[in-house]
């Protein structure tokens, strides 16, 4: 058994463990900003092949007391880097976390690759080069308070980086915190889903990859452990082999995505292409003012702009105040699921909220707000 832990964005810890759960991992815990779990080398692939809300899965590979440079220097060489690298392979440190003495993530870096080349130098008399953009081995250092663990990202890019978006709107959401959102609002595939603002697509298609049971990590080019000395690339095979037979045929309530923008509406059909669901999920440019329901229930989500990122728009208060209209006349006997990071502009939709949850969307903090619009 090797001990991980998926990194996923802050306040989903408990989400994220759930997930790991439902996928096979053991002694699951969560932490902060992320949760630590226990499997092996199978589990590690599938994660990274299904799990829809962690960014990075990182392998551990040992902990000591760290205090300052030359304790994090010789708590490296404690490790054996042969294991793991050898100097054709190319590497990477990110660093992450602060102590009194260690308090600049870059130098620590150094000071990890420092070691290792060193000892690489000593034992096989040559080294492995840096490689920043793709290594073959990514090593994370996460320093807190007077502790050291050192791992391996077994994940290279983001996993929240799908793969099926190259086209994005204005301020789009993550991949994974729409698959969070839209797991925090307990809607099932069973229930029709409309996204009324639905930009690129994110909040529809991350719900037809729920619905039609496809891994997110099918889009990928590439894992970070396809690299590693010990990579089994025919169980990773399988294991893609495995998840693309048990992708559904139909999906079994419609998605629906709408936006005034006929560009955007031509980003989200090319990354419904890209994903693979464009015959099973449907956009097209509705402006909010001729929204209707399209049937008598289901699951309404939407992502409004908060004038964060998208420029201080005097008439937000307006389209708020029009979105709460358009709920409360023409979507009886559904439920509404509104993201906002503006507390003033929420309250301009002028529905009472039965459930509201704090999320952060990036860094900006956010209400998740339930509507019954009965």
């Amino acid at each position: 058994m090797n001990q991980y832990f998926a990194t996923v964005a802050r306040g989903l810890e408990t989400l994220a463990a759930q997930e790991l759960e439902q996928l096979g991992a053991h002694a699951v815990t969560p932490g902060f900003c992320g949760a630590a779990f226990e499997g092996d080398r199978t589990l590690l692939y599938r994660v990274n092949l299904w799990a829809r809300l962690p960014f990075r899965i990182l392998m551990k590979l040992g902990e000591f007391p760290c205090k300052d440079a030359e304790d994090l220097y010789r708590g490296i060489q404690t490790i054996d880097w042969s294991l793991y690298l050898t100097p054709e392979m190319t590497l990477a440190v990110n660093a992450t976390g602060k102590s009194e003495q260690l308090n600049h993530t870059h130098f620590t870096a150094l000071q990890v690759k420092t070691a290792i080349v060193e000892q690489q130098q000593e034992t096989v008399g040559d080294r492995s080069d840096v490689e920043l953009q793709s290594p073959d081995v990514q090593i994370s250092v996460h320093i807190d308070r007077d502790m050291c663990t050192v791992s391996l990202d077994s994940s290279g890019k983001s996993l929240h980086r799908r793969g099926y978006r190259p086209a994005v709107g204005a301020a789009p959401l993550k991949e994974s915190l729409a698959a969070a959102l839209i797991q925090l609002s307990g809607w099932q595939p069973e229930q029709m889903f409309y996204d009324p603002l639905c930009g690129s697509g994110t909040l529809p298609l991350e719900a037809s990859l729920k619905a039609l049971n496809i891994a997110p990590g099918l889009f990928r080019e590439h894992f970070g452990f396809e690299t590693w000395l010990d990579a089994d690339l025919p169980l990773l095979e399988k294991l893609i082999q495995e998840a693309e037979d048990s992708q559904r045929e139909s999906l079994p309530a419609p998605i629906w995505g709408s936006d005034r923008d006929e560009a955007v509406i031509e980003q989200a059909i090319v990354n419904a292409t890209n994903c693979g669901v464009l015959k099973h999920v449907y956009f097209a440019p509705i402006d909010l003012a001729d929204v209707a329901a399209p049937a008598d229930s289901g699951v309404l989500f939407c992502n409004p702009p908060y004038g964060e990122r998208l420029g201080r728009d005097s008439d937000l208060g307006a389209f708020y105040k029009q979105l709460g209209n358009v709920l409360k006349h023409r979507f009886k006997g559904w439920t509404a699921f509104v993201l906002s990071g503006n507390k003033e502009l929420s309250q301009s939709i002028g529905l009472k909220s039965s459930q509201r949850t704090a999320v952060l969307n990036g860094t900006l903090p956010c209400q998740l707000m339930k509507y019954e619009l009965y």
